[in-house]
């Protein structure tokens, strides 16, 4: 971790780097292993978990001064302290590079050293009505915008990445990626079952100089638009909509294009754009047929060979990925409508959006009844319900993954109401035995996935709970069943055993961090009666 700044009077300087102070400042990763004092006053006497002052990689007025309505208006000490703690966490620990004058800023996820499209987005979503008033703070995003968008443009089927060489930041070593052979790149199969690269593709292979892992998620692309046209709604400024921003739209259509395809043509010649051949110690395993992939028939959604868990799919058409690519394609239309740009992909835009949407609602929710088993003697009948995974030939993966975009966020991403009956269903059973990936103990429960283990739940799953119901009791409880499962540290950890409360994984999760918070703004909002001290609405920013 690098020595930040105490004011904002350094973002007018050419970069903030590494200065020789680092050497007076923890590493994060250590530092959130273990609690600081002062303590909360709550009966939960969570520590303090920020770095101090001068350690802090980024420094705002406008979040501090959000921090110091929050902990004044909070009823409860301790969600005050966790709102401390989490509110400022991508700002205090993850800016590893930032430049205004080269319009270029470096984020880390945590305690991994690369930076993730779709971590990203969600590290700021919380700071978006805050741009308006800081105008250093949009700086930053804006300068987030254009080190991704030079991202996408080279390398849009990757989704995290090594430091702009502008940074004189060492790449990383990722040994989860040793032994995987990726090829992004245009491959036809003949009849005859020989491959062909053509010869521009050989010319550009993956740089893992610049890339830090090529898992193609469709959701990465979603973040991208998600900070763009969030970072334009909060300020009006259009400046970043650069040439770098413009070849990044054009290579999320092209994706769009090639991902939305059948796996055969109507000759049965196979056809492929993105490969992934893992082994070794790779984290993911080899994919089916050769890296390319589970076999698809076109249904108009997208494509997709990992999650946003960055584990392989089952079946390639990811509906709540498609979902924020609907939503986040109609935005996209939005924000070109608006500046007067672009016109010709604004109605892509637009019909990519309607022919999405159209086929989850026709491809991926179960209309019929069927029958799960949750014990020897216990049956529950669903019906009318989103399936997690579908292949277009019929195959459909009733589940869900803690990590957004999930069923469970569906309401977050903007693709449906609440009250939605298919989603009230489809809620019911996630959190459920129902859900493969649904595991509860004593003190923890939640949604997981296969990226730790069944049964460590993410805290993740509830924040998207709470976000996705208007029920208190229903809010209060999985608030609380967060608060209390933090190890006694004060952040919001990547997942938790339901067998051991000391068990967890990733300490430093600034994504899992920022999404709580931006939890806790929304009920100060929504229902500030269930949280905060007055029935009055706060809004950061107004």
């Amino acid at each position: 971790m690098r020595l930040g700044v105490n004011s904002f009077n350094f973002a007018l300087a050419a970069s903030f780097l590494v200065s020789e102070s680092l050497a007076q400042c923890p590493d994060y990763t250590t530092y959130s292993q273990a609690p600081h004092d002062p303590r909360s006053s709550g009966p939960l006497g969570l520590p303090y978990m920020r770095p101090a002052p001068a350690c802090r990689t980024f420094n705002s007025s406008a979040v501090e001064k959000v921090i110091v309505d929050m902990k004044s208006l909070l009823k409860d000490p301790d969600l005050a302290r966790l709102f401390e703690n989490t509110f400022p966490n991508t700002l205090d620990t993850t800016v590893k590079y930032f430049s205004k004058s080269e319009n270029l800023a470096f984020i880390i996820t945590g305690d991994i050293t690369a930076q993730w499209l779709r971590d990203t987005a969600n590290q700021f979503a919380h700071y978006h009505s805050l741009l308006s008033v800081d105008p250093d703070l949009a700086t930053l995003v804006k300068a987030v915008i254009n080190n991704e968008a030079r991202y996408v443009a080279q390398y849009p089927y990757c989704g995290s990445f090594q430091p702009p060489p502008e940074s004189g930041l060492a790449p990383s070593h990722n040994d989860w990626a040793d032994g995987v052979t990726v090829n992004p790149q245009v491959i036809h199969v003949s009849n005859s079952g020989s491959f062909s690269l053509t010869r521009e593709c050989k010319s550009r292979p993956v740089n893992n100089q610049t890339v830090f892992e090529c898992k193609y998620e469709i959701d990465s692309l979603c973040g991208f638009l998600k900070l763009s046209r969030s970072y334009y709604n909060a300020t009006r400024d259009s400046s970043f909509m650069n040439a770098n921003w413009r070849d990044a739209i054009d290579q999320i259509f092209r994706v769009i294009n090639e991902q939305s395809q059948g796996t055969f043509d109507e000759n049965f010649n196979f056809i492929s754009y993105y490969n992934w051949t893992g082994g070794n110690h790779a984290l993911s395993p080899a994919v089916d047929n050769g890296g390319n992939g589970e076999p698809k028939a076109y249904t108009g959604l997208v494509g997709t060979h990992h999650r946003p868990s960055d584990d392989l799919s089952v079946f390639a058409f990811l509906t709540p990925a498609n979902a924020m690519l609907s939503v986040e394609l109609m935005n996209l239309a939005h924000l070109l409508d608006s500046t007067g740009q672009l016109r010709n992909v604004s109605q892509q835009a637009k019909e990519w959006s309607a022919r999405i949407q159209d086929a989850i609602w026709k491809t991926t929710v179960w209309d019929a009844f069927f029958v799960v088993c949750l014990t020897s003697d216990t049956q529950q009948v669903v019906d009318n319900i989103f399936a997690y995974e579908t292949n277009g030939f019929g195959g459909r993966y009733v589940m869900d993954d803690a990590n957004v975009p999930s069923l469970l966020s569906l309401p977050y991403l903007g693709f449906l109401d609440k009250q939605n009956p298919a989603y009230v269903a489809t809620r019911k059973l996630l959190f459920s035995g129902g859900n493969p990936y649904y595991a509860a103990g004593k003190k923890f429960n939640g949604v997981g996935g296969p990226h730790v283990d069944a049964w460590h739940p993410w805290p993740m799953s509830h924040i998207s709970s709470i976000f996705g119901t208007d029920d208190d009791q229903e809010i209060l409880q999985s608030l609380y069943i967060i608060a209390n499962n933090t190890n006694g540290l004060g952040l919001i950890h990547e997942s938790q055993s339901i067998y051991d409360p000391t068990s967890y994984t990733r300490s430093w999760f600034a994504w899992a961090n920022s999404y709580f918070a931006e939890m806790i703004l929304d009920l100060a909002e929504r229902k500030p009666g269930l949280i905060l001290k007055q029935n009055k609405s706060y809004i950061p920013g107004k």
